[in-house]
């Protein structure tokens, strides 16, 4: 219902993202006025992409729906960035860790890892197994953690408005963050980190779109989507602006940039003392299993979808939702994937390399969507007559192409020679590895497609079938004799 649909979007959005990259924004973009801009900046972006086709897939079926020659192709690269779009890998690190701190357990590279491997094994076991608990969960965590954000809103702007029981403790540095001189100081010219500045806060924004590729299990899926989706979105704006707000009233610019420790963590301690770290821990870890929850939620059944277009291998298996009426197959595939990129990279750049490398694949995505969805307003497309339940006006596409493309080309900009993205890693890292990524998809379309069927002297056509006794349609690849 909308209740749900509206929380699977505050879930699923709201991770470590509102916790841990104000400092990264921040520091990169140089000024308190420019990062609070980019906030903003973000939402227009996310509200502007958040239009979707009444099917679950979400992106996959405008991507099919738009680019339709060669055959498959479309999904088939799609299929290799799902895989990454939807990796909860970073998100289960930082959960492993918080976990740790709330238990007063030191962390490091074994025990934060096997934590983190252990709540993937209990996300896939409820939302395989036990799906309505696991959504009954999911929305308890969404509220909870809306009030504690909302706590922490309220709290902050008592304090910037001198009420005597929110105030800075005197042993910390007195924030000056909203006085005109300082509001804009420091603003960086520097379009690559401006650019890194906005992955930051599009990585937070990230589960917008989540509704869609739900939308076969959505009641009255057109007015449902057409409600919750600007309104999660206004919520989640509103929280972070009204957060971010909040960690500027209370904490000085010179210590969110400079200390090792994030905002949220400074923010208590200076409202309320260093004793209050514990608590921080906890609430840090809810908000990501909530998140981790609906990602997964979500992410199984994009990978149901396609299952049931039979691009997969054992398409049968992953379209299906036996035994339990969930997506296992889904679960368990990309369980494994996030379990390898768990463990295999190094310690030092694999935060922000992951949620890089998952936002560009995005803005990839987001390319090709847009600029879809544009060509159907030209004249040899418009014999397609395209008329969707729902749509975004012409001049929203327009806006969402343009600065998706702008997100894409900015950062192949070498940084400005004082500033790096990576500590070790080159700055066009991400890129790379996004291209290489569309690379694998395309090899393996044509393998499957070209290759083994001119091998085999046979072309392939699709048709729709029932997966099993409970009703479920899919795709299945037919093999015609030339």
């Amino acid at each position: 219902g909308l209740f749900s649909a509206v929380f699977l979007i505050f879930n699923r959005t709201i991770g470590t993202g509102i916790y841990a990259t104000p400092s990264v924004i921040l520091a990169s973009s140089g000024s308190v006025g420019l990062a609070l801009g980019l906030w903003i900046v973000g939402s227009l972006v996310a509200m502007c992409g958040s239009a979707g086709l009444p099917r679950s897939g979400g992106e996959k079926n405008f991507l099919e729906y738009l680019y339709r020659r060669p055959p498959f192709l479309a999904t088939c690269v799609y299929t290799v960035y799902c895989f990454i779009l939807g990796s909860p890998s970073a998100n289960s690190v930082v959960l492993g860790e918080y976990l740790l701190n709330a238990l007063r357990i030191p962390p490091d590279s074994f025990n934060v890892r096997f934590v983190a491997w252990l709540s993937l094994t209990a996300v896939v076991i409820i939302q395989g197994i036990f799906v309505k608990s696991g959504l009954l969960l999911q929305n308890t965590l969404g509220f909870f953690k809306l009030l504690v954000l909302s706590s922490m809103a309220i709290t902050g702007i008592l304090s910037l408005l001198g009420v005597p029981w929110f105030q800075v403790r005197e042993e910390y540095e007195q924030p000056t963050n909203f006085e005109w001189g300082n509001f804009w100081s420091g603003t960086t010219n520097d379009p690559n980190a401006i650019i890194t500045s906005l992955y930051s806060v599009m990585w937070a924004y990230i589960g917008y779109s989540q509704v869609n590729y739900v939308l076969s299990e959505v009641r009255d899926p057109i007015r449902t989507v057409k409600i919750a989706a600007p309104l999660g979105l206004a919520l989640v704006t509103f929280v972070y602006v009204a957060v971010n707000i909040s960690y500027f009233a209370v904490v000085s610019k010179n210590d969110i940039i400079h200390s090792r420790t994030i905002a949220a963590a400074l923010y208590f301690r200076n409202l309320f003392g260093p004793g209050t770290e514990r608590a921080l821990s906890v609430f840090i870890a809810i908000s990501v299993l909530g998140n981790l929850l609906a990602g997964q939620y979500t992410q199984c059944r994009t990978i149901q979808e396609l299952g049931r277009e039979g691009i997969l291998p054992f398409s049968s298996m992953f379209a299906s939702s036996w035994p339990f009426g969930a997506p296992l197959t889904g679960l368990i595939a990309q369980y494994i994937v996030s379990c390898i990129f768990m463990i295999a990279p190094p310690a030092s750049d694999a935060y922000l390399f992951l949620i890089s490398t998952a936002s560009y694949c995005l803005t990839l995505v987001n390319v090709m969507v847009s600029l879809g969805v544009l060509l159907l307003y030209t004249a040899p497309y418009r014999a397609w007559d395209w008329q969707p339940p729902f749509k975004a006006p012409k001049i929203i596409v327009i806006a969402f192409f343009a600065s998706n493309l702008f997100l894409a080309t900015v950062p192949l900009i070498p940084p400005a020679p004082n500033k790096k993205v990576y500590v070790h890693l080159p700055y066009w890292s991400h890129v790379i590895v996004s291209m290489a990524l569309s690379l694998i998809g395309l090899c393996y379309w044509y393998i499957q497609v070209v290759w083994k069927p001119k091998r085999g002297q046979y072309r392939l056509t699709r048709e729709y079938t029932k997966v099993d006794s409970t009703g479920e349609t899919r795709y299945i690849f037919r093999k015609i004799p030339l």
